[in-house]
C-alpha cells in the first residue's frame, strides 16, 4: 500500500538544517507518513516545496525508510535533509530523545543521534580518487585547482585560499554538462573556528547552489582528514545562508554533526 495524492491529510515541515538560526543553513521538507508514498506524488510535492530536499520517511521494522526528492529528482544520499527528519521526529515525539534515529536508505542504513543542542548521523565516507580536471571545468569555474579527485557522487576541486571559495561566480549551464552529481570546491579556512571551507554545486539536479550539504562532507571529511592528520575538523560551507558542519572521520564512516530550527509546519489541503 503507498500513499497517493491526497489520500490523507498530510503535514509537511520546513526545517533550517545546520545551524541554529531560522532562515539559515539549509532548508529542507519532511513529511512523516504512515505507510510508503506514491513515488509520483511524492516528486510532484517536493517539487511544489522547491527546495533543495524534501525527505519523505515512513516507519519500517527497525526505524524508518527514509527517501529524498529534490524538486525534479530522487537522490541516493542527502546530510540536511537526513538531519531535518531526525529533529522532526525528535521534536514531534515520534522519537524519544535519548533514542538514536535508524533509516533505511538507497545509500544503506543510516542513524542519528542527539546530543544536546547538536544532532550527530553517521554517513558512509566517500574519499575522493585522483584525476584530471575533466574538459570545461576550468572555464566553468574560471579557478586553477591545486587538486582534482573525484567520488561516487561528486567532483571534488581543491583551491588553495578561502577568498577563491567565496569569490566564485560559476557557469552553471557548464557546471551542468559534467559527468557527477555536482561540484565540491573547498580550500583551508582563513578563519581559526573552522577547518575548511568549502561551497557545493548541484545544477544537474535541478541546485545551483546547495546552502549546506551533508553529503559532501563525506567526501570533504576525509579528504582534509588526511592532509590535516586530525580525525575530527569543523567545515564552513560559505553559501549566502552558509552552515557549519563537524566532521569526525571513522574509517569507512564518518560522523556528521549540525544543529537544526523547525520555521515551518504545513497542512496539505
Amino acid at each position: 500500500m503507498a500513499i497517493g495524492t491526497f489520500a490523507i491529510p498530510t503535514i509537511l515541515y520546513q526545517v533550517d538544517s545546520f545551524t541554529d538560526t531560522p532562515f539559515a543553513g539549509n532548508p529542507a521538507g519532511v513529511c512523516i507518513l504512515p505507510v510508503h508514498g506514491d513515488e509520483e506524488w511524492m516528486q510532484q510535492v517536493a517539487r511544489e516545496m522547491n527546495l533543495s530536499e524534501t525527505a519523505f520517511l515512513n516507519p519500517e521494522i527497525g526505524g524508518y525508510h527514509l527517501r529524498w526528492f529534490t524538486p525534479i529528482v530522487e537522490v541516493d544520499l542527502c546530510g540536511h535533509a537526513t538531519l531535518a527528519s531526525a529533529h522532526i521526529l525528535w521534536e514531534t515525539g515520534d522519537l524519544k530523545a535519548d533514542r538514536a534515529a535508524h533509516f533505511h536508505t538507497a545509500s544503506g542504513p543510516l542513524t542519528a543521534r542527539k546530543d544536546g543542542k547538536w544532532i550527530y548521523m553517521e554517513f558512509p565516507a566517500i574519499p575522493p580518487e585522483d584525476m584530471a580536471p575533466p574538459k570545461g571545468l576550468g572555464r566553468a569555474l574560471d579557478i586553477k585547482p591545486v587538486y582534482m579527485g573525484q567520488n561516487r557522487l561528486d567532483l571534488l576541486v581543491v583551491v588553495e585560499t578561502a577568498g577563491e571559495v567565496r569569490g566564485l561566480h560559476p557557469d552553471f549551464t557548464q557546471l551542468r554538462d559534467m559527468d557527477s552529481r555536482g561540484v565540491i570546491v573547498t580550500a583551508p579556512s582563513d578563519q581559526p573556528e573552522y577547518d575548511f571551507i568549502s561551497r557545493a554545486f548541484f545544477p544537474a539536479l535541478g541546485i545551483d547552489e546547495d546552502p549546506v550539504t551533508g553529503s559532501a562532507h563525506c567526501c570533504l571529511g576525509p579528504y582534509w582528514s588526511e592532509r590535516l592528520g586530525r580525525k575530527e575538523l569543523v567545515g564552513y560551507q560559505s553559501s549566502p545562508r552558509g552552515g557549519v558542519v563537524k566532521v569526525e572521520v571513522r574509517g569507512d564512516r564518518v560522523l556528521l554533526g549540525g544543529q537544526a530550527v523547525t520555521v515551518m509546519k504545513i497542512e496539505m489541503l
